[in-house]
């Protein structure tokens, strides 16, 4: 199993919208999919309710229990685990950092943002697990200065995830019906950019847990 984590100290990056995004578009590309909440905003388990359906689980689940649920969501077969954190630096988006293969920290293209990214970025990195920058809510030109700037801030800081992610009503439609933007609007540009942004972190992630093996063998290989 692969877990990814959706992190950042700051509110209003859309990482629950990511997330329920996300979590569908790789559900339908094959994954046994399992959401875990750890924001006391619920935005998830209320997602789950309104989407009515029971082919990808949303559980809230607490930072003390975060490694036990993982271990026994591998055991019954979920491959991929999706969790949305809160916008804070607590004990919930520590827990799910280090239990994480890969952090995806998104951010708008705004110096707020963009700050608080980076303090993510060291949290992180100080527990020592991968992560990946995404830029969020950009205007569909995705031409202007602000988010040129937002990119060679956050390509600075560390790898970015791709697409660029564009601010389209249908992200808003789906989150309200409880669905993704791949099963809301199928053939629309939002729906585009999540297949897309997808695969990414699917290459990403499959390179992490690659070189997290390799380094765990080497270790028992000395230990040996």
């Amino acid at each position: 199993m692969r877990t990814i984590a959706f992190v950042t100290q700051k509110g209003g990056s859309g990482k629950s919208t990511l997330a329920s995004c996300v979590a569908v578009a790789a559900h339908e590309a094959g994954e046994r999919v399992f959401v875990i909440d750890m924001d006391p905003l619920a935005s998830l388990i209320n997602w789950s309710k309104a989407r009515g359906e029971q082919d990808i689980a949303v559980e809230a689940v607490p930072a003390g229990k975060l490694k036990a649920v993982l271990a026994a969501l591998e055991k019954k077969g979920v491959t991929l685990a999706v969790i949305d954190t809160p916008g804070a630096d607590d004990a919930a988006m520590m827990a799910a950092v280090k239990n994480a293969d890969l952090c995806i920290v998104p951010a708008r293209p705004n110096a707020f943002d963009l700050w608080a990214s980076e303090k993510t970025r060291k949290a992180v990195k100080s527990a020592g697990r991968d992560y990946a920058f995404l830029l969020n809510q950009c205007p569909p030109s995705q031409q202007s200065a602000r988010v040129e700037l937002g990119v060679k801030t956050l390509e600075t800081l560390g790898g970015m995830l791709s697409p660029l992610v564009s601010a389209r009503v249908d992200f808003q439609e789906a989150a309200r019906q409880g669905w993704g933007v791949t099963e809301i609007a199928p053939s629309g540009s939002a729906a585009d950019e999540i297949r897309t942004l997808w695969s990414s972190i699917k290459r990403r992630l499959n390179k992490s847990v690659a070189q997290r093996n390799v380094a765990a063998a080497g270790k028992a290989k000395k230990a040996a």
